[in-house]
């Protein structure tokens, strides 16, 4: 309050939750499930949600919980891809989700009207929100996100030890070993606890890990040069691919969705045009007034995203038409 950063303070979880529209828990992974809890049986027309970087251990803690159905419907996962160095409200930015990922992983329980107040509202945030399924979500992290920082840990580690008989400090170090153990030692209970809330995703990593290191260490012993070139060329052409090429841009298209009025239509066609990499601009929702059947309207962006959505929507089942321009 004394800051600015908020407009109104609670005494409870109850009493803030009652009276707003979305709740972001943003607390450490292993907290996640309490907190959610405490705000789901709050009650109300809420949509709760959070922001951590592991998916999968706090569906299930809720699912297995014994909410009732209508509290599960109101919890949408969520995990931006955004952050800084400095924390605490003081080093707050006003940019800081400005033009990034905000990953939504709806269940088949989710509310699609919850759903749509959330995507809406991460987007006035200046996010891109992209909806995903938890397992999908953690296997990604672990491999672009959690991987990079146990091979941070170690590789400093393992510098620190092999160079600790050649003088009391450690040589200058090359832009290449500082780049890459950047992240090294960072804030060790956080880590410690996204560590071990996806540590079978991590761990399958770790094995791949190990494996791609013996076949390097095979083509030095082999003084195979020709698999070392290869193996290089591939990482220059992977780099490229993951790193330094553009998101195709396009026109924006309109298509017009029928579906039936039951929980969890969004989240499938949210997901299954996410997972295809068809990236949802907007969306809205039209309910029948019989409330047993409904329309979805999604705005899809790039010059072929229109004719793939519609295939894909159509093998849900549901039947979907691209608006052309001028119609209502």
């Amino acid at each position: 309050m004394e800051l600015g950063a908020v407009d109104e303070a609670c005494e409870s979880v109850e009493e803030a939750v009652t009276t707003s529209d979305i709740c972001f828990v943003c607390t450490s992974v292993g907290a996640l499930s309490r907190y959610v809890r405490d705000a789901l049986e709050a009650g109300g027309d809420c949509v709760v949600t959070d922001v951590g970087s592991v998916k999968q251990a706090l569906n299930s803690e809720l699912h297995s919980s014994g909410l009732p159905q209508a509290d599960l419907q109101r919890f949408i996962g969520g995990h931006p891809l955004a952050g800084a160095e400095a924390s605490g409200v003081e080093h707050a930015r006003a940019d800081l989700f400005a033009g990034a990922t905000w990953y939504l992983t709806p269940s088949e329980t989710s509310s699609g009207v919850l759903y749509e107040r959330l995507y809406r509202t991460i987007a006035k945030l200046g996010a891109h929100p992209t909806a995903i399924d938890a397992a999908t979500h953690d296997r990604m992290m672990a491999t672009v996100s959690h991987l990079p920082h146990v091979l941070a840990n170690v590789l400093v580690s393992q510098a620190a030890r092999a160079l600790a008989d050649e003088s009391q400090t450690l040589p200058a170090t090359g832009p290449s070993f500082r780049d890459a153990a950047r992240v090294a030692g960072a804030n060790p209970p956080l880590w410690h606890e996204i560590f071990m809330g996806n540590r079978q995703a991590l761990i399958a990593e770790i094995e791949n890990y190990t494996d791609a290191l013996r076949d390097v260490r095979k083509a030095l012993d082999e003084t195979d040069g020709e698999s070392l070139d290869g193996w290089i060329e591939q990482a220059r052409a992977d780099r490229h691919r993951l790193l330094e090429s553009e998101l195709a841009g396009g026109p924006v298209s309109e298509l017009h969705v029928s579906v039936p009025n039951k929980p969890g239509i969004v989240a499938q066609v949210s997901l299954a045009l996410g997972e295809a990499g068809v990236n949802i601009v907007d969306m809205a929702l039209y309910p029948a007034a019989d409330m047993q059947s409904g329309a979805i309207t999604l705005w899809v962006s790039g010059a072929s995203a229109a004719s793939r959505a519609v295939k894909l929507i159509g093998e849900l089942g549901y039947p979907a038409s691209v608006v052309a321009d001028g119609e209502g």
